[in-house]
């Protein structure tokens, strides 16, 4: 089993017109054992941006807490919040410093940028990117996330029905992956404001 299965998990960020979603399980594992089932993968950075950290738990937290260190220093000395782009060249950075003895995390980065316009990405565990247009996935469940993800997707899509496709998919990515599932936890951002939301889903 790859380390970063170790813990199971499942992340996908979809786009919406001029919103975007992200979503993640809640299950946390030790290979097959369930550890917790309110476990939280997505965390906020600021109001506008939003990472999801897939993989191991333990370089999760490390790296969230890095994270959030870099970005109040930029606050200060900036006096702004950061821009997503500008996030995900942190975050591809702090992963390259470490690439020899790498954080064992994928992130999804998912934010609103200039005049609002939806931006997501994900990356490696060494910090190469990977943008799109549509939608990124990462975790243990990441193969069946993108054919649901694939199947559902469509542009331009009102923030209810981004979140129903986005929670869709996950609930039905993350039966066909026994490392993760336990519900589902999205976030729909949109420019005014951000919905949480906790699914339900098989308890098994």
């Amino acid at each position: 089993m790859s380390i970063f299965e170790y813990n199971g998990s499942a992340l996908v960020a979809m786009v919406g017109k001029n919103c975007f979603a992200v979503a993640s399980d809640r299950r946390l594992g030790v290979q097959l054992q369930t550890i917790a089932t309110d476990f939280q993968r997505i965390s906020k950075i600021h109001d506008k941006l939003f990472i999801g950290l897939s993989g191991l738990a333990t370089d999760a937290q490390t790296l969230y807490q890095r994270l959030v260190f870099r970005h109040k220093l930029y606050q200060l000395r900036e006096e702004r919040d950061m821009k997503p782009e500008t996030f995900a060249s942190l975050v591809s950075s702090i992963l390259y410093e470490k690439r020899f003895g790498p954080y064992f995390c994928q992130p999804v980065i998912a934010g609103l940028g200039d005049e609002d316009k939806p931006f997501i990405c994900t990356m490696d565990c060494i910090g190469a990117k990977e943008l799109a247009k549509d939608f990124v996935v990462a975790g243990s469940a990441s193969e069946s996330l993108y054919g649901a993800c694939e199947a559902m997707f469509k542009p331009d899509m009102e923030p209810e029905e981004l979140f129903e496709t986005i929670s869709q998919a996950l609930l039905s990515s993350v039966d066909r992956d026994c490392l993760s599932g336990w519900g589902g936890h999205v976030y729909v951002v949109t420019p005014t404001e951000v919905k949480e939301r906790i699914l339900k889903g098989r308890m098994d």
